[in-house]
């Protein structure tokens, strides 16, 4: 019975029928479809050789590059589950994901190794010669290029189903914990189909992918480009710089980028001389992570001549959820749009499951055909997150009479700085455990230009004085235990009796929030 391709096929259709069409690009290289199908069948030829069989896991820990595209597409050729990491976190963090995931190979980019290095003796279930780098030869690791040079480049011959998993990929957890998030072929075929109509791609596009590849906006619109035999254009993630995105824009005439409000932001505020970069080739551009101000829509459209702008809102386990299109842009503000295609509608239901009236705030609950197939080993949170068939990611919204939705909080209380999403309870950890610190509240804040900063509001222990602890104490002392994005960038010192509180004595974060927002 004939079933969808996966990329790994659908990367081998793409060489036949696209022999002269660049599907990858950066500042060096220039890989046509046939090119990268040969490149990735040698790549998944030397995972084989490794021992690694399909189901097995792989870890990436990467910035954007030619070789992480094609780490997933050998993966995916293969049956072996990718496990990309956030190249962003400290040692401890990707200790877990490494020992959560059961990794059983690692595939490292040269300036990541003094981060794996403190790990290796206890990461037992990857073997010393399933280590492998990319870039700079480094003792102790298969160099990347070397590896694969003389691995077959025919097709390996490995059956793949679409319901098997493809990306093993980490979310952060209401715990302060990683959930890891099981994604299936079946769910992101969906994705490129579904979306490659939403917005009207074509072979003729040019994506110039920014976003991490570790995170799942990337591999959703990086592999829709390629699944339909357009061209992608990577550029490393480790830092954006408005003025280089814009030159890019310019020489390799990009059609499409999906950014944050915060690259718009750092966009409409270049120099007056980077402003005048040819920029007319942009035809679509999508917002997500957070809502946009009317002021920067404005501001991007004329920044972007005849652009159509695009907002998103979806979760690494639900896919794009709704989608605000270009002609709504300014008549519904604030709002996350309605379903996309083939989303089996949205619900929003009280704490009871039943369906709230139109215009009353409940939790958001989607279903359809790009909805995870449940977290890894956390059977109950997987059971917890479901009504039903239906998925919620835990943010409240309400349904105006026209159908549209809008986000009104995070049930969790989630903050979203930089794209990047932080949840309380994790920062807390760390900074409660100081041994001046009586209590901690960890909440968002506004920022121009992370949209909200990591605030943590401190009540310190009784009888300790300004001498004892200060801001900069309490922001060192999260330095080597998570990444820079979840760092508090202020603290603020409060009295027992400011901290507001249930009746059970748990922690309002809004009430917090809100008191110091209007303070």
């Amino acid at each position: 019975m004939a079933s969808w391709m996966n990329l790994g096929q659908n990367l081998k259709v793409n060489a036949k029928k696209f022999p002269n069409t660049v599907a990858l690009k950066d500042a060096r290289r220039s890989f046509t479809y046939p090119m990268v199908n040969r490149r990735v069948n040698r790549l998944a030829h030397s995972l084989l050789s490794m021992g690694l069989t399909k189901g097995d896991k792989a870890a990436v820990l990467m910035e954007n590059s030619i070789e992480i595209v094609e780490m997933y597409l050998a993966c995916a050729k293969t049956g072996i589950i990718i496990v990309p990491i956030n190249f962003r976190l400290v040692s401890q963090e990707v200790a877990y994901i490494l020992e959560n995931s059961d990794a059983k190979a690692l595939i490292v980019h040269d300036q990541f190794v003094d981060i794996v290095a403190p790990l290796r003796a206890d990461l037992t279930a990857i073997l010393p010669e399933r280590y492998v780098v990319v870039g700079e030869e480094k003792e102790g690791y298969l160099s990347y290029e070397t590896w694969i040079a003389d691995a077959p480049e025919t097709e390996p011959d490995v059956r793949v189903d679409p319901e098997d998993t493809w990306i093993l990929i980490y979310t952060s957890g209401t715990t302060g914990r990683p959930k890891g998030v099981l994604r299936s072929h079946r769910s992101h075929i969906a994705f490129y189909l579904i979306n490659g109509i939403d917005f009207g791609f074509s072979q003729h596009d040019i994506c110039l992918n920014v976003m991490p590849l570790c995170h799942i906006n990337s591999t959703y619109f990086t592999f829709t480009f390629t699944y339909i035999g357009a061209t992608v254009y990577i550029h490393p993630a480790q830092s954006f710089r408005a003025e280089e995105i814009l030159e890019i824009i310019e020489r390799e005439k990009i059609t499409f980028i999906s950014l944050i409000p915060t690259h718009y932001n750092l966009i409409l505020n270049v120099s007056e001389e980077a402003k005048k970069r040819d920029v007319t080739s942009i035809r679509k551009l999508l917002c997500s992570s957070a809502p946009v101000r009317k002021s920067m829509k404005l501001a991007i459209m004329d920044f972007f001549p005849g652009v159509e702008l695009y907002e998103g809102y979806g979760s690494t386990e639900a896919g794009i959820v709704t989608v605000l299109k270009p002609e709504d842009q300014m008549r519904k503000l604030g709002s996350i749009g309605y379903e996309s295609l083939g989303t089996d509608f949205v619900k929003i239901l009280d704490d009871h499951g039943n369906e709230v009236p139109v215009g009353q705030v409940g939790e958001l609950y989607s279903k359809g055909p790009m909805l995870f197939d449940g977290y890894y080993k956390l059977h109950e949170k997987t059971a917890a997150s479901f009504h039903g068939e239906w998925f919620s990611a835990g943010d409240m919204a309400r349904k105006d009479a026209d159908g549209y939705y809008e986000i009104v909080d995070r049930k969790d209380n989630m903050i979203i700085t930089g794209g990047e999403h932080v949840y309380p309870s994790e920062v807390e950890e760390v900074v409660g455990s100081h041994e001046c610190v009586f209590d901690c509240a960890c909440i968002g804040l506004p920022d121009e230009k992370w949209g909200e900063k990591v605030v943590a509001v401190v009540v310190p222990k009784p009888g300790v004085g300004p001498g004892r602890i200060d801001e900069q104490t309490l922001i060192d002392c999260c330095k080597d235990k998570m990444a820079g994005y979840k760092r508090p960038k202020q603290v603020i010192f409060i009295k027992p009796e400011d901290m507001p509180r249930t009746p059970t004595g748990k922690i309002l974060h809004r009430k917090l929030k809100e008191k110091l927002t209007q303070g």
